[in-house]
Formats: structure tokens, sequence, C-alpha cells
């Protein structure tokens, strides 16, 4: 009966057996065309720069594209084209002035951009790329591409004129700029985003609104972002160190406008409350302008304020959620405050550059009335600004705990393991959950946190800050988060966060196939991609782990992270025939990439023997589509 009902709604969409016809040899040819391409990135860290630069030029694929096709230009000109296509309005100022020049270049580019543009369309189905061209060029596209596709001769004045009307009429521009991001749009079937947006750079809703734009993504969670989400979802934890690292890392003031927070409270709390003290002042940004002497002395107070918020929200949740196993981070509650001292794991450490004029040494979690008044105000701007609320549920759509497609796994931290590299496992509502159950259970408590942001204080937020601080968590990894020590305490060895084993094992081909196992993927070519730890490539650390079972891919783009790094990270393509691994330079400015008119990325297969090349058919679309198969069968012999 089910059925039946579901058949005669889907007779509503074809109504006639020669339109069921019609659709099943579409799905059934679309399944022999070439995968698309997919781009793999993670830990943007709000650069929004060099993020919006790898995703223009496709991670260094435009520039190969047009490597293979063009072999016998000149190269200079081949990369000042393959900069054009990704920054088309940048490279348009650049054309010769002198008419005439300006013309004959506007020709030659055109034909070289519908070259280009046929070459990419060939893995595409006509109607997908249709759909990717400007509606107001999609006629003189379509038939300009036609030339290239037969030998047109006897059309070829026909072709010529098209392109010359375009230059008279000052169209030519437009047209280029059109074919640009065309371009753009099918270098790139797919993004992937695996994890952390936010946190470390100040253009976060930059990249989220560029996200939100592109045409075909999906997105695994981190533990920054998360983070994000719990503050939304009304985690007062979350929120706290959500502003502190803001603070810290010198975007405060680009976040307040961003996302229209009411930072006002805030500041005049921190304003009566707080000293001077060096070891908050903000970690001064090459670009900023905002930071003279007297903004200076407000966030450091700020600074100081939020630090001393978040250890007593934190001091809070671990006291009420005894089942989380963090006592020995309850850390407020550790201090002796006459001697200023704290005894972590049986040695007294001497407590430095303290703030502590807001701790009731009674009740040293409890917040303040003042306090308690500036979170409330913070917390109801973010959950009523627009833009906010639009950014989180996008990556509530678009997101999840990890994800399984076309054979491979994303995550972005880790699968917890045991010392002997079994599967950790976490209690969490009376039961046991590890492996994939474990991240199918965050995830749950994830949504159920965003679903109801009125409800403050509950399970279901306070996992989504244990998600960020949590030794069992498979976004964070790590047995501690040592932000208290790194304030207060010298010695240094008590800075050190602890890898969860996973982090060694991963180097093992057997775990990372009993990783795969648990996902249920059992095909020789699956592959983990990974994000969350920058690779130390001036160490000598390699990318690719377990005999190429497993990538990591931290982008890597954070100014913190690349002195340790040596280079700007990875990203990951990957084609019909297989992946390539792509190293980033450091990313200075659009300028001098464009005074260069050359891109800071570089390409390498990571498979030495290209696989079998992979069709629609061998993917998750592919899937779809034999499902959708059925049904119009189905369909066809349901019909009189």
């Amino acid at each position: 009966m089910q059925e039946n009902k579901y058949l005669s709604l889907l007779a509503e969409k074809y109504e006639t057996k020669d339109k069921v016809a019609s659709e099943l040899i579409n799905l059934e040819a679309i399944l022999n065309l070439p995968k698309g391409t997919e781009l793999y990135i993670s830990d943007i860290h709000a650069e929004y720069k060099a993020f919006n630069h790898i995703i223009r030029t496709g991670a260094g694929n435009i520039k190969e594209k047009i490597d293979e096709i063009f072999v016998d230009e000149a190269p200079e000109e081949m990369e000042r084209l393959a900069m054009l296509i990704a920054y088309p309005t940048d490279m348009l100022q650049r054309k010769p002035k002198d008419l005439e020049a300006a013309n004959e270049w506007s020709s030659q580019t055109i034909n070289r951009l519908i070259k280009l543009l046929r070459f990419l369309g060939t893995k595409y189905s006509r109607s997908k790329v249709r759909k990717a061209v400007n509606e107001d060029f999609r006629y003189f596209t379509e038939e300009l591409m036609l030339s290239l596709e037969t030998n047109q001769s006897e059309k070829a004045d026909y072709y010529q004129q098209i392109i010359k009307r375009l230059i008279e009429l000052n169209q030519a521009d437009k047209f280029i700029r059109s074919l640009c991001m065309t371009i753009q749009q099918l270098t790139v079937d797919h993004l992937h985003v695996v994890g952390d947006v936010f946190d470390r750079g100040a253009g976060a809703d930059k990249v989220m609104d560029r996200l939100i734009q592109f045409h075909n993504v999906d997105f695994q969670w981190g533990n920054h972002d998360v983070l994000w989400m719990g503050a939304y979802a009304g985690n007062m934890a979350s929120l706290a160190t959500l502003l502190r690292i803001a603070v810290k890392y010198n975007y405060l003031y680009e976040l307040e406008t961003a996302y229209s927070l009411n930072l006002r409270p805030l500041f005049l709390f921190a304003e009566e409350h707080y000293e001077l003290n060096p070891a908050f002042k903000p970690t001064a940004r090459p670009d900023d302008e905002l930071l003279g002497v007297e903004n200076q002395a407000r966030l450091t107070k700020v600074h100081q304020a939020l630090t001393m918020i978040q250890f007593k929200l934190e001091g809070q949740i671990i006291a009420r959620r005894p089942e989380f196993e963090m006592a020995d981070r309850n850390l407020l509650e550790q201090i002796d405050f006459a001697h200023k001292t704290i005894t972590l794991n049986d040695k007294e450490y001497p407590l430095e550059n303290t703030c502590f004029q807001t701790v009731s040494q009674a009740h040293p979690n409890e917040l303040t009335e003042s306090e308690a008044y500036v979170m409330a105000a913070i917390l109801s701007s973010l959950q009523k600004s627009e833009k906010f609320q639009r950014h989180m549920q996008f990556l509530v759509e678009k997101g999840s705990a990890y994800l399984v497609y076309n054979r491979h796994l994303l995550y972005h931290g880790c699968i917890p393991l045991k010392r002997d590299g079994t599967f950790l496992a976490m209690r969490i509502g009376g039961n046991l959950y590890s492996g994939r159950a474990l991240l199918d259970k965050f995830e749950e408590h994830i949504r159920r946190g965003i679903r109801h942001t009125e409800i403050y204080d509950d399970y279901s937020t306070d996992l989504m800050w244990y998600a960020w601080a949590g030794k069992c968590s498979p976004l964070f990894g790590r047995s501690s988060m040592t932000t208290f020590e790194r304030y207060f305490i010298a010695d240094k060895r008590t800075h050190k966060e602890g890898e969860n084993p996973y982090f060694a094992y991963r180097e093992r081909p057997e775990t990372i196939e009993m990783i795969l196992a648990e996902f249920g993927l059992n095909d020789p070519q699956s592959v983990v991609i990974n994000g969350h730890t920058p690779v130390k490539v001036a160490s000598g650390e390699s990318p690719i782990k377990a005999n190429g079972k497993l990538m990591v891919i931290d982008g890597g783009m954070s100014k913190a992270y690349q002195k340790t790094t040596g280079i700007a990270g990875y990203s990951l393509l990957n084609d019909s025939y297989g992946f390539k691994i792509v190293t980033h330079a450091p990313f200075t400015s659009i300028e001098e990439i464009l005074a260069k008119g050359k891109g800071n990325e570089s390409l390498k297969y990571f498979l030495e023997e290209k696989p079998k090349r992979r069709l629609i058919k061998d993917t998750t679309i592919g899937d779809k589509l034999r499902a959708d198969i059925v049904d119009l069968t189905d369909l066809m012999a349901y019909m009189p």
C-alpha cells in the first residue's frame, strides 16, 4: 500500500511512460560519466583570504588543467590565464590599455577560456554545464563550445562574429568574467570541509558566507566549530571560551561588528574590575590598525575578565557532570589563594600573572552578579544575530560528526583509542559508546542542543563543551586542555596536552583498516581523510600515513601554526584518476600574488599507480542514482 502511494506521487512528476523512459536513459548514461573532482580542506581557522585563494584556484587544479591543454603556449601567459580565472575582476584591470591590443587580447582570451571550458565540460552532462553558465551568456557560451566539438570550419565566420560583436558592444569583460566563474565551478565539483572554520583569524563570517555560496559542500565538525555551535546553543562556558580566544588573538572587534554583539557591558565590567597585566596583552596582527595604547589596555583587561569567567563556568560543568570524569580540571577549587599556589598531580606550583580579584575563595566557581549579567547580555545578542543564526543553521544542515562519501571516511579529530589500540568507550546517558557509535551519540546531542537554544546548561549543551575539551572527545583527541597552566604556571611541562593513542596508532595500516571496517568500509581503495593536527613538515613529518590509508590535510592556514609546520598546510584533490595532495606556501596577500602572476601551491600525486578510473557509478551519487533507477523501473511497471 505504502509502495503504491509512493509510486503514485512519483507518477505526478513523470506523467507518461515516455517521460519515465527518458529519465531512465538520462540517469543510466550519467552513471558512466567520470566522477567529478572533489576538494578536501580543513583547519581554515578564519583565514579568509588564504581560504578564498584556494577555492578560486581550485587548489592549483585550474593551472594543472591549463598545462594539460595549452602545452605549446608560453608558461608566463598560462600563469596569467590561471590568475585571470581565479581573479577575473582584478586581472581584467591589467589588460592592455591600447584599444586595438585590448580587443585582440579579449578575443584570444575568450577563445582560450572556451577551449578550457570545453575540456572541463567533457566529464559532465551538457545539462550540468549549462546550469553552471551565467544565464545572460548561456547561448553564446554553448554556441562557442559547440565549435570545438567537431570540424565546424564552415561556421568559423559565425563564431568569430559572436566574439567580435561581444567586444564591440563592450560585453567582452562581462563574458570573460562569466566564463571564469563557470570554470571555477566546474574545476571543483564538490567541496569537503573537514572541520575548524573558526578561531585564530578574524574572517570566520566571510568564510561562512563563502561556503554558503558554494555550489556543493559538506562539513565535518571540528572542535572549534562545535565550540561556536555550543555557544549558540546556550552553553555559557563555550561562549566565554569563544570570546576569550577572540580577544587573545585580537579579533574581538571584528567579531563584534560581524555579528552585532553587545559587548559594552563586558568592556565596562572589565574596566571596573581589572588592571593592566602584560601577560594578557592580545597577540598583535600585522594588519591591525586598531591596537593603539588605549585599545591595548582595554583588551588586556577584557582578556582577564573572560579568562576568569571561562574557568568559573567550566568548573560548574565539571561539578554538575561527574560522569565526565574531569574533577582534576576543576582548577579554581584547587588554588591555595593565600600562598598563590596550586597542586597538580601531587606537585605544588607557584601561580604568576594572577587576576583572581572576582573569585570568591569560598565559592570559586560562582559568577558574580555582574559577570552573570555580562554573559546573559552577550548570549542574547549572539542568539538574536541573524547572520550568526544563518551560519549555525548552515553548519547543522551541511555538517556532521563524520562522513562516509565515495567509499572514503572523513572526520576532523580522531577515533578515540585505548593504549592497546582498541576503541575507547565513554559513558553517555548510562550506556557505553565507542567507535562509530560514539561519534553518532555526540552528533545526536549536538543537533539536540542546537534545536533547543532556549534551554541552557542541559546535558546536550554540556556535552558540546566536552567535545571541545574532554579526553574522550573525538573532536579534541587530547587528555586535557591546559589553558589554565599556560596562563598562570611558568613550568612548561605542565602545558603539555597528552595526545590520545589514536595519533600514534594512525601510522599503522591495520589500525586504519580497523577504523574503516567500523564504518562499513572494506574497499581496498578506501582511505581516511583527517584534519585537526598540523603536519610538522619542517621536522620531516609526512601527511600520508599508514601506507597511504590515511591522509592528514590540516590546512595550516593559521599563521599561529606556520612556524611549527614550515608550510601553510595541505589540501587534497580527488578526481576520477585518484588523489593528488597539494602543498600550500604561506599566503601573503592577493596583491602580491597578482603582481607575481602565479599561485602559491604545488600539486603532486600521492598514488604511485593510478587506479582504474572511477565513474559516477562507483560513487555515493551513483548509489543514489541506482536507487532512483529502481524506483523509475518500478514506476514503469506500475503505469497502465
